[in-house]
């Protein structure tokens, strides 16, 4: 199967520049590509593996060892006399899907069961040791192989110990994923092990549009004679990484240059310390790639573009980028006189007494749901908040700050993909007993097997002395108790009376956080908000935590409140998801004040349609974001019909749970 060649692809410059660093200095730390779908992202990186240079290792060794330097703790040394063979540097991809003994290797059934020997299987982690490792939609990989690259990009070794197989290799690979950012967002901790970064998009230009599709065509039509057309430009870049990997040892890093990167490092903020050694390191091949022995201006700025942005994110909802005037200044470079410096003035937050007007009685609030806005409600609306989009009576509130949120779960326990937040049978966890292995993949419950198969030994007539003979029928596997992941889903009044009193501001708040946790627990998000006539799925299950805030803080205020308009959607939407996947479990989060105000008799359709949800079985959870005096008490009635947990929205927070205990032990 012939490659499309990696000189080939047209544009995405930073991308190209970022594999060739990280091929050229493995210690850069891999790159991770954030993109839109078909942007060549996937094109590219198998290209690369076709422009790496050979490497040498030992003859019969599967776990690739350097004949001049083989590793003494090799499972298939010692290594005495090695015979040196050149090969190809190897890609190899990590499917989403894949086992864990896939990766790291386990126990070799066919040498277990047929001689009885316990004999190592390598994985892929071996299999990629001197070569690339890719991961295509890095963002959806499973936590418990997550775990797994972190181990082995953080000691360069990957440790097995299971099944009775206790072994360690070497490991140390370029690590290259990529993802699409609206399918979710990549755990922090993974994200900081990526040396460098890039944002990839399809070129806007018709011209280079029309080249991409010109090339594609070529290539699908007589892929030889494409391969042909640019095998000169792949010889020369084959040449140019050898020769640039040969000069890296005798780039020079003088105290001076050195100053340079930890002042940009410091003056970017980012966490600890690896911001500062990857960008020397990618600044150094930089100057390599370029045949320069002195580390340049232009060296550390092209280093900073790329392993600076992801690491300046301060929580999941902050956009990765990089302030390109701010990293000019710091490098003695002229900024654009035009523009507004980043550490400029900033606007002021809202007003600290949005009622300094007045106070509205209670008793006026249901009015507000119909109300045009009048002089004295647009007091009520934030200083910094946006012009209404239409007219009427739309209004936009910012959130206020968000907060840790208490851990909510789905009751029992279920069986869907791991991840942080309910209790399920999962492929990792706490081991709680054995099943028949049939046709399944999985764990191997070892000591399980070897007791099923104990009571057959004199029937299969081993010796005393003898191996213990096993079948098929004897494998067991462990069943593993974990945490899975949900489906949150968030159902937002967004009504008019959610503008009294700034209430929107802790509501949305409250929902920010809910989805920060759920970003931290690894669920799926969907958005439902409900106003004037209808409700609106705003934003269907997904993974991408970033579009669910970012649709969250565009949500305008006003019009009626269709409560039962919003609960059904929220049915329909669940009964979708659960044909999607079944076993993935909803949680229910309705964030109302119980209100309904839409609709002939619209209090008592709610709770016909909330006793509705509640047959269904749906975990639900009710957020009471009435306030006042003057308390209805609708939304806790309202729980009672889904069968829900009901809190007050000043109980989301962790450090009101904490409060509370301490004020009982203090009593």
């Amino acid at each position: 199967m012939r490659t499309f060649p990696f000189s080939a692809v047209v544009g995405s410059e930073d991308m190209a520049l970022a594999l060739i660093l990280t091929t050229i200095s493995p210690e850069v730390g891999g790159v991770l590509v954030r993109g839109e779908k078909g942007t060549a992202k996937t094109t590219m990186v198998r290209a690369l593996a076709h422009v790496l240079p050979n490497i040498s290792v030992i003859e019969g060794c599967r776990f690739s060892c350097d004949p001049t330097d083989p590793d003494p703790t090799c499972p298939d040394g010692p290594h005495d006399h090695p015979v040196a063979m050149s090969r190809p540097a190897r890609l190899v991809e990590l499917p989403v899907g894949a086992t864990e003994d896939r990766v790291i290797g386990s126990l070799d059934l066919r040498r277990a069961l047929g001689v009885g020997q316990v004999v190592y299987e390598p994985g892929l982690l071996a299999a990629a040791h001197r070569g690339i490792l890719y991961v295509d939609e890095v963002n959806l990989l499973h936590d418990h192989l997550v775990d797994l690259l972190l181990d082995a990009a953080a000691m360069g070794r990957s440790t097995v110990e299971r099944e009775g197989v206790s072994v360690a290799h070497a490991a140390r690979l370029i690590l290259i994923g990529t993802m699409n950012p609206e399918e979710g967002e990549l755990r922090p901790q993974l994200l900081d092990r990526f040396g460098l970064t890039v944002e990839i998009a399809a070129p806007r230009d018709p011209e280079s549009r029309a080249e991409v599709i010109r090339r594609r065509i070529a290539f699908d039509r007589d892929p030889a004679a494409l391969v042909a057309a640019y095998a000169a430009s792949e010889d020369e870049l084959r040449v140019r990484i050898i020769s640039a990997r040969s000069l890296l040892p005798a780039v020079r890093l003088d105290d001076r240059q050195l100053a340079t990167i930890a002042a940009v490092c410091s003056a970017f903020e980012v966490d600890g310390m690896r911001a500062d050694i990857v960008t020397a390191r990618a600044a150094a091949a930089h100057a390599a790639w370029h045949g320069r022995r002195e580390i340049t201006k232009s060296d550390i700025r092209a280093a900073a573009r790329l392993a600076l942005p992801h690491r300046r994110r301060r929580n999941p909802f902050d956009a990765p980028g990089l302030d390109e005037e701010l990293l000019d200044r710091l490098l003695d470079e002229e900024p654009d006189p035009d523009s507004t410096p980043p550490d400029g003035p900033r606007p002021k937050g809202p007003a600290t007494d949005s009622t300094r007007n007045g106070q509205r009685p209670e008793a006026v609030e249901d009015a507000i749901d119909d109300a045009a806005p009048s002089s004295a409600h647009q007091d009520l609306q934030p200083a910094n908040s946006p012009p209404t989009s239409s007219g009427g009576n739309e209004r936009i509130f910012s959130a206020s700050e968000t907060y840790q949120t208490r851990l909510f779960m789905a009751p029992g326990i279920g069986i869907g993909e791991a991840g942080r937040r309910s209790r399920a049978l999962t492929s990792t966890g706490r081991t709680v007993g054995a099943i028949p292995a049939n046709q399944d993949r999985g764990q191997l419950h070892f000591t399980a097997t070897i007791r099923a198969a104990a009571p057959h030994q004199s029937a299969r007539g081993r010796l005393p002395a003898g191996q213990l003979r096993l079948a098929i029928p004897d494998l067991r596997l462990a069943v593993t108790e974990g945490r899975e992941s949900n489906l949150v889903l968030l159902v937002v009044d967004a009504s008019g009376s959610m503008a009294a009193r700034r209430r929107m501001e802790a509501v949305k708040a409250a929902a920010l956080s809910l989805l920060l946790d759920a970003y931290q627990r690894r669920d799926k998000i969907g958005l439902i908000t409900f106003r004037g006539t209808e409700a609106k799925l705003a934003l269907p299950p997904t993974s991408s935590i970033d579009t669910a805030a970012r649709r969250l803080e565009e949500l305008p205020t006003g019009g009626r409140t269709p409560l039962a308009e919003g609960l059904l959607c929220a049915a329909e939407t669940l009964r979708l998801e659960r044909i999607r996947d079944a076993r993935r479990r909803p949680l229910l989060v309705l964030v109302t004040d119980g209100r309904a105000t839409h609709g002939p008799d619209a209090v008592g359709r709610s709770r016909l349609v909330a006793d509705q949800l509640r047959r269904t079985g749906v975990a639900s959870l009710v957020i009471d974001c009435e306030s006042g005096r003057m308390s209805l008490g609708l939304a806790q009635t309202l729980s009672l019909h889904l069968a829900a947990q009901y809190l007050t929205v000043d109980e989301v927070g962790a450090d009101q749970l904490l409060r509370a205990v301490r004020q009982g032990r203090a009593a």
